[in-house]
């Protein structure tokens, strides 16, 4: 009896762990990515592609990567920024979750600045950063559309294939950019104070320098104000870093020393520059909530602005503070997203529950689907557009 005993175990334990065996191949199967992945076609004839530049500073790497994945998408590019004054183990860990999401892994298209700028809030060190992630996408990139500037504090309010839909039958030339040339009272408190930003020249983070005297307004050009937060098009970023117009570069001369130049520098070349000032839609599509008179930041979105923020039409909000609830209510009722996964689109065939991520595979990355966030925004980029066909709200 003793041997049979045995004899028994062995063939229960045998038994035991080729099921284990199978258990463990079926749940790879469905989780592991595939080897190579979908070949990605960029142009006129397959929906258009966004290059997103996502920034914070020291302490941002988890809301970083949270927002990556809000809006991740193969078909796009991202580059992520955590300023200068955010640590070196902070960066290596941000890298690492990155290349931790089998989507990413395998489409390789989120980059990660390796040698940060030192921003200084209010100065001219912001747009230098900007247009830098704007020249790296260009180079490392040649598929985008459009340029997207977020930051840690922003959130979407639609998914990639929305937006990607939607952006479908809009012309690809066109910039979204709020802006106006009625100054205001900002002529005489941001545009005329000269100041310096030290986060140009200096290693350790600092305030903005003042001058005791101001200067006047411009004649040589006209100024234009409006957010900061932009959209732009490939071809005008191209103008503004590669061109041979020098309209560019003087006015980023003139807006080194101007308080919060982000709010007039992209603004105030595409309106003095005759091929592109018919191109600009006067929107950032993005909601907040202001002050009035508004204050520096818009005020921090909770549970009880969901609802207004649904309604709005808009594609993305801000500010929000970290790991807000309503961030939970936008990743469960409109993008549909796990923790730490990716907000899943047509592209995603995986099977979808609790403990499969249904972006660790995927089908044809250049087919979009529309949902019912879709046709709310599409509404929105209509009325925009009928502005722009009568010219009411352009460069004035």
């Amino acid at each position: 009896m003793g041997a049979e005993k045995r004899w028994l175990f062995t063939l229960f334990s045998a038994a035991f762990i080729s099921l284990l065996f199978l258990l463990f191949y079926s749940i790879s199967a469905f989780s592991s990515p595939k080897p190579f992945p979908s070949v990605v076609h960029y142009g006129t004839h397959y929906p258009p592609a966004f290059a997103y530049y996502i920034s914070g500073v020291r302490g941002d790497g988890n809301r970083i990567l949270r927002l990556l994945l809000a809006v991740y998408h193969p078909r796009n590019h991202y580059l992520l920024h955590l300023g200068a004054d955010a640590s070196d183990e902070e960066r290596v860990r941000l890298v690492g979750a990155i290349n931790a999401v089998p989507a990413i892994r395998s489409f390789a298209n989120v980059d990660v600045v390796g040698k940060p700028n030192r921003l200084t809030y209010m100065g001219s060190s912001n747009v230098a950063a900007t247009l830098r992630a704007a020249a790296i996408l260009l180079r490392l990139h040649s598929g985008w559309d459009w340029f997207v500037a977020l930051s840690s504090s922003d959130y979407p309010l639609l998914t990639q294939d929305d937006l990607s839909h939607v952006f479908s039958s809009v012309s690809r030339d066109l910039n979204f950019i709020d802006h106006t040339g009625d100054l205001g009272w900002k002529e005489s408190q941001r545009f005329q104070p000269i100041v310096v930003d030290p986060g140009i020249y200096l290693a350790r983070r600092t305030q903005i320098f003042r001058a005791t005297e101001k200067r006047p307004t411009p004649d040589a050009f006209k100024l234009f104000t409006g957010s900061p937060w932009v959209i732009l098009s490939r071809s005008f970023l191209e103008f503004c870093i590669l061109g041979w117009d020098n309209l560019p570069r003087t006015l980023l001369m003139y807006f080194n020393n101007v308080i919060l130049p982000e709010e007039g520098y992209f603004h105030s070349v595409i309106c003095n520059a005759p091929e592109f000032k018919n191109t600009t839609v006067n929107s950032d599509l993005r909601y907040m909530v202001w002050d009035n008179p508004p204050k520096m930041e818009p005020h921090f979105l909770n549970v009880s602005d969901y609802d207004q923020m649904v309604r709005s039409g808009a594609a993305f909000a801000r500010q929000f503070k970290v790991n807000d609830p309503v961030l939970e209510m936008v990743d469960e009722k409109i993008l549909k997203r796990g923790h730490n996964r990716a907000a899943p689109g047509a592209w995603c065939t995986g099977r979808r529950s609790w403990w499969i991520d249904p972006c660790s595979q995927w089908g044809d990355v250049n087919v979009v689907k529309s949902g019912p966030r879709g046709k709310n925004f599409e509404e929105t980029i209509k009325n925009l557009l009928d502005e722009l066909n009568s010219q009411m709200n352009q460069c004035q």
